[in-house]
Parts: C-alpha cells; sequence; structure tokens
C-alpha cells in the first residue's frame, strides 16, 4: 500500500462530461494537476489538462488487456500485473512525495477505480456527471469534427462537396453507427462510478454537474477547502466555462435500436443524480 502523506483530490468522470474545464478551474485555484499535462487540440481547444502520467498508464494497461486504449470499453481493468502495479505505486508515491497536495483528471481513471482506492485509501474524489444524451452527442460531434478538418483542408471542389453534399450524410451516419457503442460505453463508466461511490466513506467525495458549476462553484470551492483541508485559491469557474463549446444536442432515441440501452442509461443516470 502507497503511504499517503499528502492530499489527493481524483477527478473522475466520462469522456466528454466536463473534467476537462473542471480540472481547468481547479489549476486555476493552484492544484497541481501535473507537471506535464496533455494539450489542446480540434476536439478539445481550451486543453485536455490530464496528466500524461497517468494517460500513458491507462493506455498501456488498457492495450495490455487487449482493450481499446481510448478507453471506449464495456468492462473496467479488474488486475494489474506485478510491474503495471509496482508502475502505479511508482506514479501516485513519487507525487506524494514531492507534492503536500495534488490531483489528478484523465477519464479513463474511472476504469481503475478499485486500484486507486487500494492504493490511495486516502484520496478524496470529485466525481463529474453529465447526462448520457449529451455525453454521447459531445462523442459524435468531437468525431465529426475531425473527419470535417479532413475534408475541409482538400482542394476547393473537395471542399464544395463536401459543404454542399456529404456534410450532412457523413453526420447522420456517424450518429446511427456510433450512438449506441458510446451509449454503451457510458454505462460502463457510470456503472463504475456508481459502484465506487456505493463503497465509499461519507465525507470522502462530491458528485457535481459541470452545467451547475457556474452556480454552485463556491459550494464546491468550500467542500475542497473547508471540509478537505485543500489550500486553495478561488478562481470564478464562469471564467473557464465556455458557453460557445457546448455542442448542440441531437436525441439519439432514434439512432438506438436496443431502447433497454436507453432505458438503462437513464436508471444509471437517476442513481447519480441522487449524489449531487
Amino acid at each position: 500500500m502507497t503511504e499517503q502523506a499528502s492530499k489527493v483530490l481524483i477527478i473522475a468522470g466520462m469522456h466528454r462530461s466536463g473534467t476537462s474545464v473542471v480540472s481547468n478551474w481547479l489549476h486555476k485555484c493552484n492544484l497541481n494537476i501535473g507537471d506535464n499535462l496533455l494539450g489542446a487540440d480540434i476536439g478539445n481547444p481550451e486543453g485536455h489538462f490530464e496528466d500524461v502520467d497517468f494517460y500513458r498508464f491507462h493506455e498501456d494497461v488498457l492495450e495490455d488487456n487487449h482493450l481499446s486504449k481510448f478507453g471506449y470499453v464495456n468492462r473496467p481493468v479488474k488486475s494489474l500485473s506485478h510491474f503495471q502495479e509496482e508502475k502505479l505505486k511508482a506514479i501516485t508515491g513519487f507525487k506524494s512525495k514531492i507534492y503536500s497536495q495534488w490531483g489528478w483528471k484523465e477519464p479513463r481513471t474511472c476504469l481503475f477505480l478499485t486500484h486507486y482506492r487500494r492504493l490511495i485509501p486516502d484520496a478524496y474524489y470529485l466525481i463529474v456527471l453529465r447526462d448520457h444524451i449529451s455525453t454521447v452527442n459531445s462523442l459524435i460531434v468531437r468525431d465529426f469534427k475531425y473527419v470535417d478538418a479532413k475534408y475541409m483542408d482538400r482542394g476547393w471542389l473537395s471542399r464544395l462537396v463536401w459543404k454542399g453534399l456529404r456534410r450532412e450524410r457523413k453526420r447522420k451516419k456517424l450518429y446511427k453507427d456510433l450512438a449506441a457503442y458510446y451509449l454503451s460505453v457510458w454505462i460502463t463508466y457510470a456503472r463504475e462510478l456508481l459502484n465506487h461511490l456505493e463503497v465509499l466513506p461519507d465525507g470522502k467525495f462530491v458528485v457535481v454537474d459541470y452545467n451547475l458549476l457556474n452556480y454552485s462553484d463556491k459550494e464546491t470551492f468550500s467542500i475542497l477547502t473547508n471540509d478537505w483541508k485543500f489550500s486553495l485559491q478561488y478562481f470564478d469557474f464562469k471564467k473557464v466555462f465556455k458557453e460557445k463549446l457546448i455542442s448542440k444536442v441531437v436525441d439519439i432515441d432514434e439512432f438506438i435500436t436496443n431502447k433497454s440501452l436507453l432505458q438503462t442509461a437513464k436508471n444509471l443516470e437517476n442513481e447519480l443524480k441522487e449524489y449531487v
């Protein structure tokens, strides 16, 4: 077990759930969330604010388990090899030795929560929740942005054909091909978060709806500083929350033939919301 002398905040949430903006906010509140952070790209122009040490560790372990390194999976990582466990101990132990308080955000953390509970038993958890419909939409919109950028980088005729004839067809095809897939991934992450919350001691976690942080950031900040005794400086969440970056939400029901998936997602979402 890793000796835990410093305060650790684990920011956990599904991909495209707002964990990046929450981590950006905490970074501006002077929480160390990593010395080497994953930068911006077309899908996240403000930056990911992900600690590369955890990012690479999660990727490597997922690939070693013959799972998608991106974390789009239908099951968590149940076991670590001796090498993987020692590597994770080294990562967390080193950070705890050099920082009195620190944290990290990396969505695939949700697939490793049983291991983090064991290795960092005194950690605090900030769980970021976003509804399943908005999350699935955001994942597909992000994928479409990559496709759109590829075609818009071509010659003028290709761009004309793309914008006039093919763009909207491709968008609809992505929803048809990916909505159920991403929804099943959301369900996996939601189940892991619920299982995690059910066994955490009271006072060790807070669940936030990132859409509501515009109105409740001071309440969350108070928990971090007054209850959990993190030494932070308040920064207005509204200054990092960019409304223009929120993608338009499309009703995904028509793209999902297995309606039990939708009902399962709704049930899990309602259970998670009880913690907010």
